[in-house]
């Protein structure tokens, strides 16, 4: 399978001086089409993680019986764009309060999580977690984050026609919205 709009192929291997980054954050068309045009990004696609069952599909994912959450992968060169800045996306680009949903779209599938390669990145994701928590506060915001943070177990990449969707289809539905919460990730 290639990248619609990058013309890479979307599965490995990849070049040693890349890394990969696993986001939850409500439908996954709109998490993956925030990441693809940024620079140092190699490749994206969507898939399904942290669920209970092997080989899930768009069907079961969405009728609650496996899990899993719609998941964005994303494939960066971590000599032009860092993990940390990763995750200052990651967590000014949705809200990362709501629990089992993201705005309209409600269920297990869509909520907010991490899921860290390494205790590196795990280590990092806790650590801008509670800055991000200490900044909803200081400006005046509701609600505790409820993101889970868990290492990445097998990721299922999910079927072709959703891969790079809202390129394929422009006027496709996308939830993701800035939450307007500022803060400085220079940790």
């Amino acid at each position: 399978m290639m990248h619609h709009v990058l013309r890479v192929p979307l599965k490995g291997p990849f070049p040693e001086e890349f890394d990969s980054a696993y986001f939850a954050m409500g439908c996954f068309w709109g998490a993956e089409r925030l990441f693809w045009g940024l620079k140092g990004i190699f490749s994206t696609s969507v898939g399904y993680t942290g669920g209970l069952t092997s080989s899930p599909n768009y069907e079961t994912v969405c009728a609650g019986q496996t899990y899993h959450a719609e998941a964005v992968q994303i494939v960066f060169n971590t000599a032009v764009i860092s993990y940390l800045d990763l995750l200052e996306i990651f967590w000014k680009s949705h809200d990362p309060t709501q629990g089992m949903r993201q705005g309209n779209d409600r269920g297990t599938q869509y909520r907010s999580a991490i899921f860290s390669n390494n205790e590196a990145q795990l280590n990092l994701a806790l650590e801008t977690r509670e800055h991000f928590q200490h900044a909803i506060k200081r400006q005046g915001k509701e609600g505790d984050i409820t993101t889970e943070l868990a290492p990445l177990g097998d990721y299922y990449f999910a079927e072709e026609y959703h891969q790079q969707y809202l390129s394929k289809n422009p006027q496709g539905y996308c939830g993701i919205k800035g939450n307007g919460i500022e803060c400085n990730f220079k940790i």
